[in-house]
């Protein structure tokens, strides 16, 4: 089986449609209702921001799971609980990832190994380099790049990884094909209305996701002037030319985590984990069921003891230099 053709768009193709398009700047502000109803379509590979439980777009993918959509294709360097969320629905049939689960301590992604198994979803699975360097190329606009990474294990194999000679030295090399996915969903600390994007802490692969995709969503726990974005320039890895749409959502990666913002909930991976040991999947759609019963993120929050969050915020504040 070839899993390459699923991956993505070819990277000429999308090339040429992110030269052709217009972002203006404009004032991007929206929902995130209307964000992922304008921008999220069946069956798009959609690529997560952040890794593992920090800086997930979590009001981004929930809104997601409130609105329903199919065939999609999830791509993220280190995959949580989120993409067991998409897989129990039947929203998501592929993963494009190089691992899956909350972190130690909390045992196997359960929900991913039952489907994967039994043939109900694809488990693409990527080194995590190779994954990084098929943002990067996707963002360059060139079809591959060549790496070391995953020569010598089956990984390439399994995924008929072409490799290629080097001219210069006569090296065999993996050529690690482009990835553009037609939407990115990426959570940041603060951003203009514009789209300028600054994160703060680990900026992950955030910055060639956003370059390579095709429509760019970002949610942002503040919206602030441009002359502040301004003040600190080298923090903003994410141009207002690379965004379609801003979302203003405080807490927008809850119940993960947010550097500098507040820490992720043990509580709720808890109560995820018990759900998915007493029911299987059906305890992650259960899960799904009570993120999505609120009309939107304020809601989910609002719901969650106020003690409970502010100990994650003093929590995370703690943590930061002096």
């Amino acid at each position: 089986m070839t899993l390459l053709s699923a991956a993505g768009p070819d990277t000429v193709g999308a090339r040429e449609e992110l030269e052709r398009r217009a972002r203006p700047r404009v004032d991007k502000v929206v929902s995130a209702r209307d964000a992922i109803g304008e921008y999220v379509a069946d069956g798009d590979v959609i690529a997560v921001g952040g890794t593992n439980h920090a800086r997930t777009p979590m009001a981004l993918l929930i809104e997601l799971l409130r609105q329903g959509r199919r065939g999609l294709s999830l791509a993220r360097p280190l995959t949580c609980f989120e993409a067991e969320l998409f897989i129990a629905t039947g929203m998501a049939d592929r993963l494009i990832t190089s691992w899956v689960g909350i972190g130690h301590g909390w045992g196997l992604a359960k929900v991913l190994r039952e489907y994967a198994e039994s043939g109900r979803v694809v488990y693409e699975e990527w080194s995590h380099l190779g994954l990084g360097l098929r943002y990067k190329a996707g963002g360059m606009g060139i079809p591959f790049l060549p790496s070391y990474s995953m020569m010598g294990s089956d990984i390439g194999h399994r995924l008929n990884v072409e490799e290629v000679t080097c001219p210069y030295t006569g090296q065999s090399l993996n050529a690690v094909p482009s990835l553009n996915p037609d939407v990115a969903l990426i959570h940041v600390q603060r951003c203009d209305v514009y789209g300028n994007a600054q994160i703060d802490g680990y900026e992950l692969m955030d910055a060639d996701i956003a370059r390579a995709a095709r429509r760019v969503v970002i949610s942002t726990e503040e919206i602030v002037s441009t002359e502040v974005i301004q003040r600190d320039p080298s923090r903003t890895v994410i141009p207002a030319f690379a965004v379609d749409a801003v979302v203003h959502q405080p807490m927008g990666a809850y119940p993960h985590e947010c550097y500098g913002r507040y820490l992720a909930d043990e509580d709720a991976f808890r109560d995820y984990a018990e759900r998915i040991r007493a029911q299987g999947a059906a305890g992650a759609r259960e899960y799904v069921m009570s993120l999505v019963k609120h009309p939107h993120h304020d809601g989910f929050i609002g719901s969650v003891p106020s003690e409970r969050l502010d100990n994650l915020v003093l929590g995370a504040k703690g943590m930061m230099p002096r």
